[in-house]
């Protein structure tokens, strides 16, 4: 087993209570590991899991876990779990784990979940759906469609991306959420393969030549997956297509390095907005 034979990894450094007194990581703890790793994977199929499950009218319970350990983990190591989904049976899925040191293969495990109804526990069906995403995901395929188009068009799912966002989470009135520039906006939405509407934003016109993009909600469950970043890409392509020339932002600080990562530059100083520290940025189309 190596690197290669993984589509999904999940970084992770060891942590000091994660060691015995043998200085290395305790037994117990890559389960832990694997586990986390799993739900990693599962923001890598752009698959909430819990409303997902809810969709899918089941859940999915471990019946079996084995690990096999070929070498330690110490204090401070950078490990890569790898995880994939391996063989999809009737009911029962088998998902193989790894944690690699660099290319150094440390720990193996197979991890056997059984789909069941969650009120009687009683195995049930693997939902097709669900076996074409895991299937497509291993052979490489996208999980996230990004579309652009009219409030008309996508404004329902972009405002309850939006109202969960900022007006619950961030506390933003209400009043200052909604305004007529969603109207003439170009709005772009990312939805997983089952239509769940995951991140949003949108692009209006600051000056000629000049776009803006903003409303940018990425739904809690979602973060960290990169549908954010296909977002912003969309709204930089939308952009670039009508011959913008430079495009800027105003970041709560707490996206800052989000932005940086994709290109935009922190112009001017910091400055208050719906009650949030923001910055400027800005990026050539």
């Amino acid at each position: 087993m190596n690197r290669a034979d993984f589509r999904f990894f999940d970084r992770l450094r060891v942590r000091w209570a994660e060691i015995d007194a043998q200085q290395i990581v305790f037994n117990g703890h890559y389960l832990m590991y694997f586990d986390t790793a799993v739900a990693g994977y599962w923001r890598a199929l752009a698959m909430p899991y819990a409303s997902t499950m809810a969709k899918l009218e089941g859940d999915m319970y471990v019946r079996k876990a084995t690990i096999d350990y070929l070498a330690s983990a110490r204090y401070d190591d950078l490990l890569d779990i790898g995880m994939r989904c391996s063989r999809i049976g009737t009911s029962s899925m088998l998902f193989t784990g790894a944690a690699f040191r660099q290319d150094e293969l440390l720990v193996t495990c197979e991890l056997v979940y059984v789909f069941a109804d969650p009120k009687t526990q009683t195995s049930k069906p693997v939902p097709p759906v669900l076996r074409e995403v895991l299937e497509g995901f291993e052979a490489g395929e996208p999980m996230v469609e990004v579309r652009t188009g009219t409030w008309a068009e996508l404004g329902e799912a972009a405002q309850a991306i939006r109202t969960q966002v900022f007006i619950t989470e961030q506390k933003i009135p209400v009043e200052m959420e909604w305004d007529e520039a969603d109207h003439i906006a170009v709005h772009a939405l990312a939805t997983n393969r089952f239509g769940l509407p995951l991140a949003t934003g949108r692009l209006i016109a600051h000056a000629p030549g000049v776009g803006r993009i903003g409303r940018m909600a990425v739904s809690q469950t979602s973060r960290g997956s990169g549908v954010g970043r296909s977002v912003l890409e969309a709204l930089m392509k939308a952009s670039r297509d009508r011959g913008d020339h430079e495009v800027l932002l105003h970041a709560q600080t707490s996206a800052f390095d989000f932005y940086r990562r994709n290109g935009f530059i922190a112009r001017g100083p910091e400055f208050e907005e719906a009650g949030i520290t923001h910055i400027e940025m800005v990026r050539g189309v």
